[in-house]
């Protein structure tokens, strides 16, 4: 059902028959999103990075096209939009990689194109959606809330966290009336969580269960529930969903990260996005 001036009623909350891209499909959020949509009655064009997972997301999702590449290669990801064969509805952007590394050890090069790297992926993504996506569709982003308190080792991250939101924003304007949003995710129960922390794992899930406020730990399916909310509500446009289950409610100390490997980040491990 629809308003007088056509938005879409929060009360639909279906999909069936529309098409949502979702670039970082094949694992985590972005391939638990894929599963809701179909769920929900919609079709899916899934694009990742490791080609063996990505296969296998397609032989369970069935999707209308799948594409190689990795995300980061902003020419690749704005030529895979243009090349649709015709408008979707929406498009989910699940990649990117962040820097969790301390200063002493971090290269520069690196971190400017860890920080650059993430920018210029959105800032293409949004481009390229606007001749792609529906009037109405959204443009929808996965960042994260670990950058927000200073720790040692997360100015990259904590940088892109900050900035994140505000690019958002401003996207909004300029793709209008194609929406953009963004969720900023804590952490999330995924596998590549489970690869970052390896044995600390059931530490972390078991620290994570005694303090926040749910009493769980958050999985995909919960930020997959969301992003398909901020895609049927055609009200939503230029801002920050926090998705933490009360992590940042919650005294530092008593959620203190566990470390993590430098060359690998993830949402799902404190940090504003996952590659796939």
């Amino acid at each position: 059902m629809s308003t007088k001036d056509g938005g879409a009623r929060p009360a639909d909350g279906g999909l069936a028959g529309q098409t949502v891209v979702v670039v970082g499909g094949s694992a985590g959020i972005g391939l638990e999103t894929a599963r809701e949509v179909r769920a929900a009655g919609g079709e899916v064009v899934l694009a990742a990075r490791n080609p063996d997972r990505l296969e296998r997301a397609a032989a369970d999702l069935s999707p209308l096209s799948t594409a190689v590449f990795d995300a980061l290669d902003t020419d690749r990801l704005e030529r895979f939009l243009h090349e649709l064969p015709g408008r979707v509805d929406h498009v989910l952007v699940t990649a990117g990689s962040p820097s969790y590394t301390p200063l002493d050890e971090l290269d520069l090069a690196d971190a400017g194109r860890d920080f650059g790297g993430r920018i210029a992926m959105m800032l293409a993504a949004a481009r390229a959606s606007r001749g792609r996506v529906r009037a109405g569709g959204t443009l929808l982003f996965i960042g994260g809330t670990g950058g927000r308190p200073p720790v040692a080792g997360m100015a990259v991250t904590g940088a892109l966290t900050a900035a994140l939101p505000a690019l958002t924003a401003n996207l909004a304007l300029e793709v209008a009336p194609l929406r953009g949003n963004l969720i900023a995710a804590g952490v999330v129960d995924t596998p590549l969580s489970a690869s970052l922390l390896g044995e600390q794992l059931e530490s972390r899930r078991e620290q994570l269960r005694r303090t926040l406020p749910i009493g769980r730990v958050v999985g995909p399916a919960d930020v997959a529930s969301l992003a398909l909310h901020i895609m049927a509500n055609g009200a939503l446009t230029g801002a920050t969903y926090d998705i933490d289950g009360g992590q940042q409610l919650v005294a530092p100390e008593t959620t203190a990260r566990l470390p993590v490997r430098p060359d690998r980040a993830a949402t799902g491990a404190d940090g504003p996005g996952p590659r796939s």
